[in-house]
């Protein structure tokens, strides 16, 4: 899939979304001691970076398979477990505060919802009583999860550094990290090309 410049449109919403991560980081001091926190921002960060996941869910599935009809979490693990190999191992780092995230770590079991995904439709359908689901961790792992997945979806960007501006809070470890393009200043990622896949996605229809 081509992209025009300028038309990183899910890269420069995540970075939106990042932007308000950052912010929150000053009322808010990002460590397991607080991942419990919830709050109207809270829950906005995570209301956001859900429903965007989604989409680019939804975007990559089609890539793996043109006319693919993948509509629920699970049915986007059953198209995209098996085109991106790594997906379930990804680090996400957080360096300024010395985290480290995993965000699609349960999609290396069926059925693999990840927790954050559920307390993200909890908060959205039933926030009057799961409110207290809008909490750091799973503010954080939601925006770590579109992390990942934009990355994977705009791979050839990332290679040679053209995710410009560059992350500023999130950030990948190990062999994704190409460290920052010389000539443009900006972060390169390591991503590995995503497979074509025919079979069969799951059925349930379930989300949560």
């Amino acid at each position: 899939m081509a992209f025009k410049a300028g038309s990183l449109v899910h890269w420069n919403y995540f970075l939106a979304i990042e932007r308000d991560v950052e912010v929150l980081s000053r009322y808010v001091e990002f460590d397991e001691s607080n991942f419990d926190c919830f709050s109207i921002e809270i829950a906005r960060i995570l209301l956001a970076a859900g429903a965007e996941v989604d989409v680019v869910c939804k975007q990559l599935c089609r890539m793996t398979e043109s006319d693919s009809n993948a509509g629920n979490i699970r049915q986007y693990r059953g198209k995209l477990i098996n085109a991106i190999a790594g997906i379930a191992n990804f680090e996400v780092t957080i360096a300024r505060f010395g985290l480290t995230l995993k965000p699609w770590d349960e999609w290396r079991n069926d059925p693999g919802v990840p927790f954050w995904w559920t307390a993200y439709n909890k908060v959205k359908h039933q926030r009057d009583s799961h409110y207290d689901r809008a909490n750091l961790k799973n503010a954080l792992n939601s925006v770590a999860g579109l992390f990942v997945l934009v990355l994977y979806f705009y791979q050839s960007f990332a290679l040679w550094g053209g995710l410009s501006p560059s992350a500023q809070l999130f950030g990948v470890t190990g062999v994704h990290d190409l460290g920052i393009d010389p000539t443009n200043g900006n972060h390169r990622y390591q991503i590995e090309a995503i497979q074509e896949v025919k079979a069969q996605c799951n059925g349930d229809s379930a989300q949560t």
